[in-house]
């Protein structure tokens, strides 16, 4: 982490890998290749240096160098990946138990799992032998990041083998347990995690777990698995300890401008010193004519989604001109995504494919330079026409591929969102659900219309909803609120737009209460850039497969329906 002793995280990453190494499946998880049971832990510091490494460990990268978070969203109707990956396969919904992208999120899950095992199981030979304060804290981080990893596995595959100490092979044979099961697990887990972490750490352990982290993560848990009441009251008890609030400048804030804003609960932290971690999110992003691959793309879908200024989508808004569609739109929009006309990185982003010159202001910006306009003539430029804005800072222009800008797992807006669905599903809205969405909303950078009182349940249902894929797209929560919200077959059996390569819509798209976006009215929709045929079976795809070799190697383990 930046500030948790950077040369002790230097340090613990590399002790983690010898120390308590996990092999590759989770069969057996335990640190067989480390040191035994009856030799670790000796003393505080090899303890410290361990769960300082489970940070290290967490923030795994399972395609293209970054997190996981940064990379879901391509597979989901708002995003794509131009490679032709295993993630693209996930998004065509074509992928099967052996897909690699899936593979390396349960392996990876698993491996940190186990090193939490590890640690659970021998901390208590410390017992008398260091600070009892911070023994207990060391445990609750532990249970913290354990959780963490429980609530993505079981988002994404349903039931999983709930492992909860180190395993012999003898015993590694373990079966799913049920996902309800899990999820009693991961919200009993957080609420001791949380009334043993700090609320907040001095500037030495910025980034680790804290009680805000353990709240937001079980509000999160409760609410993708239906779970109002719960998800309402961790969400509450995290408004209530008035420590987090809106960063008044959305942008900045996925900037290394707001890496200290009091938005940010969690972010997984990256640091270029001696290469400890870093992350290549700037050059899959970026445009052609800033170096970047633009390999990972918004759609043209969620571009027409974003409402406009009066609060009313492009179909219903008279602030609305095809002639100028990112004009009057709600602020987020730009924030969010590079758009045509914009600048972008210090060069002039078009993608009209006959502006093949554009402006180049990376090097002085009263005295641009004209240059080859590789977003319109690269045969790799962005497929859609739009690039990610999100964790774009040109403060990273020498280091594309070695990004050290902290990546947010969990914000403030976010809970605010959990507690006004939670609120509003369990039928119990109220003012604070209204005063919740309207702080998001009217944030100063944004300033959209408040939302009035007097909503009922299905209209403040399509408002929260919408107002998480504005808020929080590119950040990684698409797919599990379209499988939260059963809605996930309706926006995947679908095509995927690009952006008219030589043009604009000649009129609005029709947008409905879901905010699916509808093309066939649209005079000119023959024109538009098929990007992909999305598939999606709901008889399957709710779920990801469990990785072949694991039932392969597991007699006791059943592979999820379909596959």
């Amino acid at each position: 982490m930046k500030t948790l002793n950077k040369l002790a995280l230097y340090i613990a990453c590399i002790a983690v890998l010898f120390l308590v190494g996990a092999c590759e499946k989770y069969l057996d998880r335990s640190p067989l290749d480390g040191p035994s049971d009856e030799n670790y832990f000796k003393n505080q510091d090899e303890l410290t240096l361990v769960v300082n490494g489970l940070y290290s460990a967490l923030a795994f990268h399972p395609t293209d160098d970054m997190p996981i978070n940064l990379t879901l969203d391509d597979a989901t109707d708002i995003g794509w990946d131009r490679n032709t990956s295993d993630l693209q396969a996930v998004g065509r919904g074509d992928h099967d138990s052996n897909n690699g992208y899936i593979r390396n999120i349960w392996t990876n899950s698993y491996k940190v799992i186990g090193k939490c095992n590890f640690i659970l199981d021998n901390i208590q030979k410390l017992d008398g032998k260091m600070d009892a304060n911070l023994q207990q804290r060391y445990k609750a981080e532990t249970q913290f990041i354990r959780a963490y990893v429980y609530q993505y596995l079981i988002d994404y595959f349903g039931g999983v083998p709930l492992v909860t100490s180190s395993l012999s092979l003898v015993d590694a044979n373990v079966p799913k347990t049920a996902k309800a099961e899990i999820v009693s697990f991961i919200l009993k887990e957080l609420d001791e995690a949380a009334a043993i972490l700090p609320v907040s750490y001095g500037s030495t352990d910025i980034g680790r777990a804290t009680k805000g982290a353990a709240l937001a993560i079980r509000a999160r848990a409760a609410l993708n698995n239906g779970l109002w009441e719960e998800a309402a009251r961790s969400a509450k008890e995290i408004m209530d300890l008035k420590v987090y609030a809106l960063h008044a400048d959305f942008g900045q804030l996925f900037t290394y401008d707001g890496q200290t804003s009091k938005e940010i609960i969690f972010a997984f932290q990256y640091l270029r010193l001696q290469k400890t971690k870093t992350h290549s999110a700037t050059r899959g992003f970026l445009s052609r004519n800033a170096q970047g691959t633009s390999n990972k793309i918004p759609s043209q879908s969620i571009v027409d989604s974003y409402l406009c200024t009066d609060g009313l989508a492009i179909d219903k808004s008279s602030r609305f001109d095809p002639k100028k569609p990112f004009v009057n739109r709600d602020p987020r929009l730009g924030y969010t995504i590079a758009l045509p006309g914009t600048t972008f990185f210090g060069f002039q982003f078009e993608t009209h494919k006959d502006s093949v010159s554009c402006w180049n202001y990376s090097y002085n910006r009263s005295l641009p330079a004209r240059i080859k306009n590789e977003d319109a003539i690269n045969a790799y430029a962005s497929f859609s026409g739009y690039c990610w804005k999100k964790y774009v800072d040109i403060k990273d222009k020498d280091f594309t591929m070695e990004s050290e800008l902290n990546i947010i797992q969990s914000r403030y807006a976010e809970v605010l969102l959990i507690y006004a669905e939670a609120m509003i599903e369990s039928n119990k809205a109220d003012q604070t659900v209204y005063d919740a969405i309207n702080s998001i909303r009217q944030r100063p950078s944004v300033d959209m219309p408040a939302i009035p009182s007097g909503k009922t349940q299905a209209e403040l249902r399509e408002i929260v909803r919408k107002e998480r894929l504005y808020e929080l797209a590119n950040e990684g929560f698409r797919l599990v609120d379209l499988r939260r919200w059963k809605l996930a077959d309706k926006f995947m059996n679908s095509t995927l737009y690009g952006r008219i390569p030589k043009g604009l819509l000649a009129d609005a798209p029709t947008i409905d209460a879901d905010s699916y976006v509808n093309y066939k009215n649209v005079a000119n929709q023959k024109d538009m850039r098929v990007i992909e045929l999305r598939k999606f079976d709901p008889n399957k795809n709710y779920l990801w497969p469990i990785p072949n070799i694991e039932i392969v190697t597991n007699k006791n383990l059943e592979q999820n329906p379909g596959y």
